[in-house]
Formats: C-alpha cells, structure tokens, sequence
C-alpha cells in the first residue's frame, strides 16, 4: 500500500446489547437518585431504548431492578461463599469472628476494584439500595443476598454461643448498614468537622472497619438495664 494512501478506519466498536444498556443506565440512575425517584422514561433516554424494551427483558421496573442487584451481587456472593467454605475446611476449629467478619467486609469493600470501570457506580447503587425508605426495595435486596448472608449469620452465631441469637443478629444487620455505607462512600462523609485531627488517612478504611466491627461483636451482651425507658 502507498505510504500517501489514507489508512481505512478503525472499525466502531459494537454497541451494547439494549439489555445491557438498561442494565447500565439503571445501576446509574438508581444509584445516583435511588429507585422511586427514577422514572422508567429516565433509564430509557439514558439507555436509548424504551419502555417497551424494559418490558420485554424484565418484566417491570421492580424487575429490573431485581436484575440489576443480581448482577451487581453475584460476585460478591459467590466469593464470600467460597472464603467460607475456606475457613471451615481450615482446620478442626470454627472459623473466628475476625475471620468472618474479615471475609464478609473486605470482599464487599472490594467490590470496586473487582467491577473495573463500573465500580464506583456498583458501589453507590448497592449503597443506596440498603436505605431506600420502601421497606419492598430493601427485602428484594435481601432476598437476592440472603443464602450467603445466612450463612455468615450461622457462622457467627456459633462463634459467639455467649451471645443471644437475636443480639447477633442485630450486630451482623449493622455490619450490613455500616459496610453500605462505606461502600456508596457516604460513610467518609459522616463527621463533625473537616479538621485534619478527625480526617484519617486515606487507604486502610475496609480496615479499620473490620477492627471496629469485631470489637462491636464481642461487646457483652446487652442487659435489661440498658435496654429499659428512662423514668
């Protein structure tokens, strides 16, 4: 060929199935503004389909929404399920709290680094899912994480036999809420000031969390003292 002859295009890259755009646009959106406050129109503009596209593939806007969670999720499950079964097959002993709760907090912690460019939108989305105000979004989300997440609640009830169920229970739920908000990064943002005495360095936050939510599951058990009305 000429040196002077003009060299053909590239070839465009192909353009994403209209499921995987709904998916995308969606995990965005709902993430950004959270699930009520999306309309439908909304994902379709930015996902340049339409309703009728939704319907096809999903159902519904719940349905895609189901979607969406499971496909953000399925890693996530699969590889706690995997470091559970890992420590369980470590040796004659039951797996330790710190290494339960290590497992279940740093692989959703990772899920940025696992998602690639997606991360942060996966991050923020799953993070507002857990504190949408409708108590429906949030039992869809559970159900799509609940066989996993079951588990690590057996496995840390029978390493913490001190404890009432109920008692560990409610800490495993505040793990859940405080993990997403670190992961939606609402959680760096959750301080009194912008002082560099309160601000801790950057880099070791999955860390610190993991220290100060095994320290939370050996707390003794709650009394009636605490627990009773003032007065």
């Amino acid at each position: 060929m000429p040196m002077n002859e003009p060299q053909p295009a590239p070839a465009p890259a192909p353009a994403l199935p209209t499921r995987d755009r709904l998916l995308d646009a969606a995990e965005r959106l709902f993430g950004e503004h959270g699930f009520a406050a999306t309309s439908l129109r909304t994902v379709t503009v930015a996902a340049d389909a339409n309703v009728a596209a939704v319907n096809y593939h999903f159902g519904s806007k719940e349905g895609l929404l189901r979607a969406v969670v499971e496909r953000a999720m399925a890693a996530v499950n699969g590889e706690r399920l995997r470091l559970l079964e890992e420590l369980r097959a470590s040796g004659d002993r039951q797996p330790t709290v710190e290494e339960l709760v290590r497992a279940f907090v740093m692989t959703g912690a990772r899920l940025v680094e696992r998602s690639g460019e997606r991360g942060v939108s996966v991050a923020r989305f799953l993070g507002q899912v857990m504190s949408e105000p409708d108590p429906a979004i949030r039992r869809l989300f559970a159900t799509e994480v609940g066989p996993a997440e079951g588990q690590y609640l057996d496995a840390l009830r029978a390493a913490l036999p001190q404890l009432p169920a109920a008692e560990v229970a409610f800490r495993f739920r505040a793990m859940v809420g405080l993990l997403g908000l670190y992961q939606s990064s609402a959680l760096g943002d959750l301080h009194p000031g912008d002082t560099a005495e309160i601000v801790a360095p950057a880099g070791d936050d999955a860390g610190r969390l993991v220290t100060f939510l095994t320290a939370a599951f050996h707390a003794p058990p709650t009394t009636d003292e605490h627990t009773a009305s003032p007065g």
